[in-house]
């Protein structure tokens, strides 16, 4: 006998909302100080709103297993373009390791998101 909780039980919406909400929080903050006059380059801001909206989305339910997966992927590829650990000297070195396994933990939770996920949402 397998266990396999509710999607909408409330440990999983909780979970959720909790992994969304580094997209939204994350995202809006950035394009805020962009929109504040703070010097922000064209990808920052298309990475910054497309983390807004995918964390959005994630936490809305909506097609969740394309959004967590997306979600999934931008995270993977922001922990090796702005964590790049392998190439910095101490103590830099694990400053920008412990972002890296941060965000690999994320994307851990995105995964599993994604893979537990009903098939659609009715």
């Amino acid at each position: 006998m397998s266990f396999r909780p509710s999607p909408t039980s409330p440990g999983i919406t909780l979970a959720r909302l909790l992994l969304a909400s580094v997209f939204v929080v994350m995202g809006a903050w950035r394009l805020w100080r962009a929109w504040q006059g703070v010097p922000t380059s064209g990808a920052t801001l298309s990475f910054s709103a497309a983390e807004l909206v995918l964390g959005l989305l994630v936490a809305y339910g909506w097609k969740l297993r394309a959004t967590a997966l997306l979600a999934a992927a931008l995270m993977a590829v922001d922990a090796i373009l702005s964590h790049a650990f392998w190439s910095l000297p101490e103590p830099a070195r694990s400053a920008q390791l412990l972002h890296f396994m941060k965000n690999a933990n994320i994307v851990g939770g995105f995964l599993l998101l994604a893979l537990t996920a009903p098939a659609r949402r009715r």
